[in-house]
């Protein structure tokens, strides 16, 4: 298989938190619908879509404070620039929590790609404008993620292949029928997958 890219998920992908978008939901009201939070935000009255705008901007905050990089994160951005292949963290987050998070970790990406510079997963176009951008088909890229919302866009999109990073159990009632995609423990079990694909 040939890939030239690797699209890379920020939350629950190589970024860990102690807390859960989840609990947020819960706390807003907002069901667990399986679409971003910030959709269910916009259907709120405007008064508490404000409440929870600044409620979520806070959330992402103290997310930034608590989390880490999650194990097998550097060598796997390694590995990938070894092999050839252009690197774009593609996220929901705001570009403020990526610019802290990137503050902390100088992490080797060619393109940051954040709500605030485009349309969210699961559109297609959070993964399509950032690989026009590197000049890559999406037929040779390559999306590593967490969550069904990685995978709907990458399927709508056209992408060579998905990782998906230990899934929840509840996404899977969201994944598209008939995707095709591979599923790891950890990044580093994501990096021999990768390996495979690319036939070494």
């Amino acid at each position: 298989m040939i890939l030239r890219a690797a699209l890379v998920d920020m939350d629950g992908t190589i970024w860990e938190s102690p807390l859960r978008m989840a609990a947020l939901r819960q706390k807003l009201g907002l069901p667990q619908d399986g679409r971003p939070i910030l959709a269910g935000i916009a259907g709120l009255p405007p008064g508490e879509r404000e409440r929870a705008t600044q409620a979520l901007r806070d959330h992402e905050a103290h997310a930034v404070e608590r989390g880490a990089l999650r194990p097998g994160t550097v060598e796997l951005l390694q590995f990938l620039r070894r092999r050839g292949l252009r690197c774009a963290l593609i996220t929901n987050n705001s570009r403020q929590s990526v610019g802290a998070v990137l503050a902390r970790h100088a992490l080797p990406f060619d393109l940051v790609f954040t709500r605030d510079d485009g349309p969210l997963k699961p559109d297609p176009q959070a993964f399509l404008l950032p690989l026009a951008r590197l000049g890559v088909p999406p037929k040779e890229a390559i999306a590593i993620g967490d969550s069904h919302l990685d995978l709907q866009a990458a399927v709508g999109a056209g992408m060579g292949a998905v990782v998906l990073v230990q899934p929840a159990e509840w996404m899977r009632a969201h994944f598209p029928a008939g995707a095709t995609y591979r599923e790891t423990a950890d990044l580093t079990e994501a990096r021999a997958v990768i390996a495979r694909l690319l036939g070494q």
